[in-house]
This record gives C-alpha cells, sequence and structure tokens, in this order.
C-alpha cells in the first residue's frame, strides 16, 4: 500500500513540475491548413521555402504539386505565411495606407487591419474566397505584410 500511495505522489509531483504547454505552443502552426488540399492541417514535417519563409503541407505529395503550379496556390500559401506569424502587416493590403486600429476585420482567421473603414467594408462584404483574394493575393500580399525570414 505505501508502494502505491509514493508512486502516486512521485507521479503527482513530476506532473505539476512538468511545463505547460500553451495552446500556441503545442500547434506551432496555429491551425494552420495546407493551401494544396485546403482542407487539411499543415504539418510541420512537410514544408518547403517560400518568400524567404516556409509554407506548410499535409503530407509529402504536395510540395510537388505547389511547385508545379505556384500561381494556383499563392494566395493560400500567402494566408498561411500570416496565419503561422511568418508575415506581419505593416499596411493597409488594398491601398498601402497606414494602418487604422479601428478598421480591423477577420479574414479567414487572420486580424487585418485596413487604413480607413471603407477598405475594411468592401473586404467584409465580400463572400469567403473573395475576401481571401483581395487581402493576401500576391499584389495585396506584397503591398500589406512583410515577410519574417526563416530562421537556421
Amino acid at each position: 500500500m505505501k508502494t502505491k500511495a509514493t508512486l502516486l505522489l512521485l507521479a503527482l509531483a513530476v506532473t505539476i513540475a512538468l511545463p505547460r504547454l500553451t495552446a500556441e505552443e503545442k500547434d506551432k502552426l496555429n491551425g494552420a491548413k495546407c493551401p494544396v488540399a485546403s482542407t487539411k492541417a499543415a504539418k510541420e514535417d512537410n514544408s518547403v521555402e517560400y518568400r524567404g519563409a516556409k509554407v506548410y503541407f499535409c503530407c509529402g505529395g504536395c510540395p510537388d504539386a505547389f511547385a508545379k503550379d505556384k500561381a494556383k496556390y499563392t494566395t493560400k500559401a500567402n494566408h498561411q505565411l500570416a496565419v503561422t506569424g511568418q508575415a506581419k502587416q505593416e499596411k493597409c493590403p488594398l491601398t498601402v495606407g497606414d494602418l487604422n486600429k479601428d478598421a480591423t476585420a477577420e479574414v479567414n482567421g487572420v486580424k487585418v487591419t485596413f487604413c480607413c473603414n471603407n477598405c475594411k467594408g468592401k473586404v467584409e462584404k465580400a463572400k469567403d474566397d473573395e475576401k481571401i483574394e483581395l487581402v493576401f493575393a500576391d499584389k495585396a500580399f506584397d503591398k500589406g505584410f512583410k515577410v519574417e525570414k526563416a530562421k537556421k
């Protein structure tokens, strides 16, 4: 009986002493989806360099599909860079205007800030895929976001 109690106390002590992982630490990709198979979760062990950072895929086959037709997937890859925190917003993606903290909207899980409520309204009125295009297509992404270079 003493042995069981000792083991139970030891297990409890170890559990308490272990560092607690935050939700972000458990999911460094912040729930990012694969840009090729957009309904599947991206995984850290399936990635390629993109814009000086990393884009993540659900399986080993998706990077090949991405490489064969990047233009088809760049909007979703750009969105993923924002989801994973590798791209930081610096300007309005529609006008390159300064950001107005009172003009923000969520675009597919990413908080996006605009220069004014007109830009915000334009994005909010768009349908889901159109919202992503307006903010994360290459031209808009280049206007509003800066990619944090991957650490080697």
